[in-house]
């Protein structure tokens, strides 16, 4: 008899009938005018309160240097939410009522001090008990100097596992290089404690991110094959179509390699390479991915070429449409030598993955917008079919598909229906639309849901961070030598530059095509 397998049915009430809503709070939100609020926080709070999954009391606070009042920040916030999926003018009109606003030069012990007075005075009005989650949205530089200025004022005091609670959450870049991350930890520690800081990765947040865990210790087909044994290489690809957009001021001092890779990319190898963690707690989990970050083999730099690529757009057709190179991007120095796409190859020194290479690469401005992590098993050793050689076979690889439309599939070997003797590759998999009809929570959204509930679990620890710098603050010291003569070196809507095909030719690997 043969079982089929229908997608799960199940309504998001049936799946949160048990859910606990966590403690009532306040929210302050900093760099409130910006852009990261309105497009993604504010949104993603708002989508919260519509499924019933924030406190019953709660308000929320935006602080800017912009001089706005509550009535304009209701309204810009009204009016970012009259494009949200299932608008509902009413609840949000509620929602808007938990909201509040007040100018602050942060620098300025007198704003914090008003700040403060309106805290205190909603913590009354919505019956709430001083816990309070504080939201670095502003730049990163402003840091260092905010959150010792909300200690002197009294507004955050260093704590563990008290009630009421106060978290702190930071967005990245959280430092540019390796001196900066360890000096920016070192100030926050000394206001904070580890447990109160909440150091934010939006990719943590995503679903199939999170779902590699589950996917890799609950399935036994696939963990024991989880080694050098079976796996021949890993690639990990995050691909844009976007250009630099109205980020350039930023990214041109940045650029890819601490935009992607210090991040979301090195996030995204701990988790694959990472061993199983002794109990599913943050502890645990975070133990096991530094041990895979801190196994990461140097760069020869007398190899550094076979290892790492850059390159930068230059003008090209997206979707149909001509765009323009980067240097001619709105505030983008002319002659700017600034990478917009990076590959590297690296390899993690240990007993499951030795000489196993992992291929990243991470770019603006390609052929297809995607991120996809891609385990490529080794290939069949010996074919037993007279007229198929091995060449003829593709080997299986399993795809963790993280953006757009998650999901996850795997690519098999089968026989083509008919008298030849033939092979067709074909796929399994499902993705989350499809089979759990829904739209999977938004990354902030889930995020945010953590940090209310006081869940490290998806953020990131001090130590990761710095280790994760360690290791591109050695690249970013060979950047010159690395840099290509000639500036931009691939065409907007290609996959990037030659040099970074050149990194995985040269093993008898390809990229994989999308």
């Amino acid at each position: 008899m043969i079982k089929t397998i229908t997608p799960l049915r199940i309504s998001a009430q049936e799946h949160l009938q048990d859910y606990k809503k966590p403690d009532p709070c306040g929210i302050i939100i900093f760099g409130a005018s910006g852009d990261l609020t309105h497009r993604k926080i504010m949104p993603a709070l708002y989508e919260l309160y519509r499924n019933k999954l924030l406190p019953s009391n709660f308000f929320i606070v935006g602080s800017a240097r912009t001089r706005w009042n509550d009535k304009i920040f209701r309204e810009r916030v009204l009016g970012m939410l009259k494009h949200v999926e299932k608008s509902d003018p009413s609840l949000q009109k509620k929602f808007v009522e938990h909201i509040y606003y007040r100018t602050a030069e942060y620098s300025n012990p007198d704003s914090l001090k008003v700040l403060a007075a309106l805290i205190k005075e909603l913590n009354i009005k919505h019956k709430v008990p001083e816990n309070l989650i504080f939201y670095f949205a502003t730049s990163s530089s402003v840091y260092s100097d905010l959150i010792q200025q909300l200690a002197k004022a009294g507004m955050v005091l260093k704590s563990k596992n008290r009630k009421p609670w106060m978290h702190a959450v930071f967005e990245k870049p959280f430092g540019s290089d390796s001196a900066s991350a360890h000096k920016l930890n070192k100030v926050i520690l000394n206001v904070l404690d580890e447990t109160q800081v909440y150091r934010i990765d939006h990719y943590l947040g995503k679903e199939t991110v999170q779902n590699i865990l589950m996917f890799r210790f609950l399935n036994t087909i696939f963990e024991p094959l989880w080694n050098r044994n079976y796996i021949d290489h890993v690639q990990i690809t995050a691909s844009e179509i976007l250009g630099v957009g109205h980020r350039a001021s930023y990214y041109d001092k940045a650029g890819q390699l601490r935009d992607m890779f210090q991040n979301h990319m090195f996030q995204l190898l701990t988790l694959i390479a990472m061993e199983s963690p002794v109990k599913f707690e943050a502890k645990y989990y975070h133990d096991e991915k530094l041990k895979v970050a801190e196994a990461i083999r140097s760069i020869p730099n007398n190899k550094l070429h076979e290892f790492i690529a850059f390159g930068q757009y230059g003008e090209g057709r997206i979707n149909g449409h001509k765009v323009c190179a980067y240097r001619k991007e709105k505030n983008v120095p002319l002659h700017s030598k600034t990478e917009t796409f990076a590959a590297l190859k690296l390899f993690i020194d240990n007993p499951r993955w030795e000489d196993v290479p992992f291929y990243l690469r991470s770019g603006k401005r390609l052929n297809h917008p995607m991120t996809e992590i891609a385990i490529h098993f080794k290939k069949i050793p010996h074919s037993i079919f007279t007229n198929l050689k091995t060449d003829h076979f593709e080997p299986n690889i399993l795809s963790f598909r993280i953006q757009p439309n998650e999901g996850i599939f795997l690519s098999f070997e089968a026989k083509y229906p008919g008298p030849k003797v033939s092979i067709a590759s074909l796929y399994l998999g499902f993705n989350y639309k499809d089979v759990f009809k829904t739209i999977p929570m938004g990354p902030y959204e889930r995020l945010l849901l953590d940090c209310i509930k006081g869940d490290q679990m998806l953020f990131v620890r001090e130590d990761l961070v710095e280790v994760s710098w360690d290791v591109i603050t050695s690249i970013l010291k060979e950047r010159e030598k690395l840099l290509p003569r000639v500036f931009p070196n691939y065409r907007s809507g290609s996959w990037g530059p030659e040099s970074a095909n050149e990194i995985i030719e040269k093993d008898g690997r390809r990229w994989q095509d999308f």
